[in-house]
C-alpha cells in the first residue's frame, strides 16, 4: 500500500470506471490502495484466448473494491481466483463423481457473463465488465453482481443476507428486503415492467446482487422509487451513491 500508484493505472480508472469520477479525492485515494492490494492478493487467469493485462485487472478490481470502500473487510477473503473470459461463455457441464449420489436433475450449462462460487473463484466476462463500467445508466454491472454474491457468502450461505453487526440490523434487513423481494416477485409474475431486473425474483441471493447493481449504477432513481431498500443498502455499504451522483451533477 506504500508503493506509488502507477500513473498508467490512474489513466485506466479515469477512462474505464465511470463511478471513479464521482468519488471525492479521499475516496479515490482509498480505492487506489484497495486496488493495489486486491490485484496482488488474487490469482488472475485469462481463459478462452484472453491475455490478461493491467487494463483488465485494474478495471475489474476498481469495481469490486468500490463495494467494500466503506465497510469492514478483508479484501474478499473468500475470493481466491478471478477467471476472465473475453466474451460470453458456456461453462463446462457438471459431471457427478462416481460415488456421488445425485438426488436432483443436473442443470444444463447455459451462457453466462459472470458466476461466483462458494469454493473461492469468480468467473467474469471482460467485454461485459468493461461495458457495464462505462454505462452505469443501464443498471447492470456483472462485477458488482458477482462480488455482491461473495459478500453474501461470507457467512457461509448465499441467502441474500450478508453478515451484519447485530440482531437489530438483521431484523431490519429481513423486514425491508423481504418486502421488496416479494413485491418484485409479484410484479414479475404479473408481467409488469420493474425497476429492478426480473432476475432478482429468482431467489433472495439474486435479489441482493441485483439490488446492489442498481444501488451503485442507478442510485438516485433507486432512492426515489425504492427508498427503504436504498436506505438499507446505504447502511450496509456505508456509502451514499445518490448523494455522490447528485453532487457531481451540480458541478457539471
Amino acid at each position: 500500500m506504500e508503493a506509488p500508484f502507477p500513473p498508467a493505472w490512474e489513466e485506466i480508472l479515469q477512462h474505464n470506471v465511470t463511478h471513479y469520477l464521482l468519488l471525492t479525492d479521499t475516496e479515490r485515494a482509498h480505492l487506489r490502495k484497495l486496488i493495489q492490494v486486491f490485484i496482488v492478493e488474487k490469482r488472475w487467469e485469462g481463459c478462452g484466448g484472453l491475455i490478461l493485462n493491467d487494463e483488465i485487472r485494474v478495471t475489474i478490481s476498481a469495481q469490486a473494491c468500490l463495494l467494500i470502500l466503506g465497510i469492514p473487510h478483508n479484501y474478499y477473503e473468500n475470493v481466491e481466483s478471478i477467471i476472465v473470459y473475453p466474451s460470453t461463455v458456456i461453462p463446462p457441464e457438471y459431471k457427478p463423481g462416481f460415488f456421488e449420489n445425485v438426488l436432483e436433475p443436473i442443470e444444463l450449462s447455459h451462457p453466462i457473463v459472470g458466476q461466483a462460487f462458494k469454493q473461492g473463484e469468480i468467473i467474469l466476462v471482460w467485454d461485459a465488465a468493461l461495458h457495464d463500467s462505462l454505462h452505469p445508466e443501464l443498471g447492470y454491472n456483472v462485477v458488482y453482481h458477482e462480488f455482491a454474491h461473495k459478500l453474501d457468502m461470507l457467512d457461509g450461505a448465499a441467502d441474500g443476507t450478508p453478515p451484519l453487526s447485530n440482531r437489530k440490523e438483521y431484523h431490519h434487513w429481513v423486514k425491508i428486503c423481504s418486502r421488496a423481494y416479494l413485491n418484485l416477485c409479484r410484479e414479475v409474475d404479473k408481467g409488469k415492467n420493474t425497476f429492478l431486473d426480473a432476475y432478482g425474483a429468482l431467489n433472495e441471493a439474486e435479489f441482493f446482487a441485483v439490488a446492489t447493481e442498481h444501488f451503485f449504477a442507478r442510485p438516485r432513481e433507486m432512492k426515489s422509487r425504492m427508498t427503504d431498500l436504498y436506505r438499507v443498502l446505504q447502511e450496509y455499504y456505508r456509502q451514499d451513491p445518490a448523494r455522490r451522483e447528485g453532487r457531481n451533477n451540480r458541478h457539471v
